[in-house]
């Protein structure tokens, strides 16, 4: 084989590389952390007064993974509670996402079945508005 074939045989497995390289890139499926993520962006503000107002409670929510596909949060305050959010939010595959309802309850315990969801790593989220203040919370859970 001469010089010439060798080069142009270069140019075409280089094209055929960047070829290839270019499909892998486009079929790769990229995910942003919410489907809103500029509209969350902007209400941003509201959030750091959520967490300002957590901080500043004596006794905050607790999650615990119980054996047999159950997550409990303890909170004493659950009683004066207007409304409220649990999202179990994964990172790696936002169809495991979850989210539970927190309800009014004179019982520190609220419990949540797990069930189906496969284990890893999730970011709980905890949402809540209590005496006309509204909370949040995140927490690193494994199931």
């Amino acid at each position: 084989m001469n010089w010439g074939k060798s080069i142009i045989l270069a140019f075409v497995l280089f094209g055929a590389f960047i070829a290839t390289l270019v499909t892998v890139c486009i079929r790769q499926d990229v995910n942003l952390v919410t489907k809103d993520y500029y509209k969350e962006e902007l209400a941003y503000q509201k959030q750091i007064e959520r967490m300002a107002h957590t901080a500043m409670l004596t006794e905050k929510p607790s999650l615990t993974v119980e054996p047999g596909d159950m997550l409990t949060i303890r909170y004493a305050e659950f009683r004066h509670l207007q409304e409220g959010e649990l999202q179990l939010f994964r990172p790696s595959d936002p169809a495991m996402d979850r989210a539970f309802e927190l309800r009014k309850s004179e019982r520190p315990f609220q419990y949540f079945s797990t069930e189906g969801m496969k284990s890893g790593m999730y970011r709980a989220r905890i949402k809540w508005k209590m005496n006309g203040d509204e909370f949040f919370l995140e927490q690193v859970i494994n199931l």
